[in-house]
């Protein structure tokens, strides 16, 4: 999923001087799992930015909703009635979110509550780590199911380097090597075969490089 962080307050608050009417929107998606942008985080940022005007003798009307996902047209369609009435949208959406928000109303501002940070899950609840780094040519069938780009710090395609030590990296000791774990679960797997092919160079046109990236499923285009 991917992984949120809201903004610190006063950087939002900056964002939303001279407005007077706002919807908070939230998104139902990775942002309400990861504990960051659903409806519990819309009411408490709302909430603060009540109090934060009114204390400044500058009252701030807020709308506060939640839709299904921000990165899908159908579900955006749910605030069409609020959009005109209002001066601006704080979305606690990821960055795509806050994009198809700005794309389909073009007439309002659209600004974003949270960081987006990484492509990860959760280790438990509260604590989140990255996995992914979306390269678009994924590498788990050799390295077993371990990424060597997110996971290695190095982002080493064939490793390991000659910095680690007894299983940690050399960047930050707290870190697990990662192709100590790629290594130790092929052995594990009895596939140590695949850690003697050189993994060649990869093809960074896949990623985000090579521009923004789009996937079209043909059979559900109409």
């Amino acid at each position: 999923m991917v992984i949120g962080e809201r903004k610190p307050f006063d950087e939002i608050t900056r964002m939303l001087e001279g407005h007077k009417k706002i919807v908070v929107l939230g998104c139902g998606g990775c942002v309400t799992v990861c504990l960051t942008g659903g409806h519990d985080e819309v009411r408490v940022l709302s909430s603060q930015l009540r109090m934060a005007r009114d204390k400044a003798g500058d009252p701030l009307e807020i709308i506060e909703k939640t839709v299904e996902r921000q990165c899908d047209p159908e579900y955006i369609e749910e605030v069409h009635d609020i959009v005109p009435h209002i001066d601006a949208v704080l979305s606690m959406a990821c960055g795509a979110g806050v994009q198809f928000m700005a794309e389909r109303y073009t007439n309002t501002p659209v600004y974003p509550a949270l960081n987006t940070t990484f492509v990860g899950g959760s280790i438990k609840e509260g604590y989140y780590v990255e996995k992914c780094q979306t390269c678009g040519e994924c590498k788990l069938y050799y390295t077993a199911g371990i990424c060597p780009i997110a996971r290695c710090s190095k982002s080493l395609l064939n490793g390991p380097c000659g910095g680690s030590t007894k299983g940690a990296c050399e960047i930050d000791p707290q870190v697990d090597c990662a192709w100590q774990l790629i290594i130790d679960r092929l052995k594990s797997l009895n596939q140590m075969d695949r850690y003697e092919d050189i993994m060649a160079v990869n093809d960074w046109r896949t990623n985000r490089d090579g521009g923004p990236r789009k996937m079209v499923r043909e059979d559900f285009q109409r």
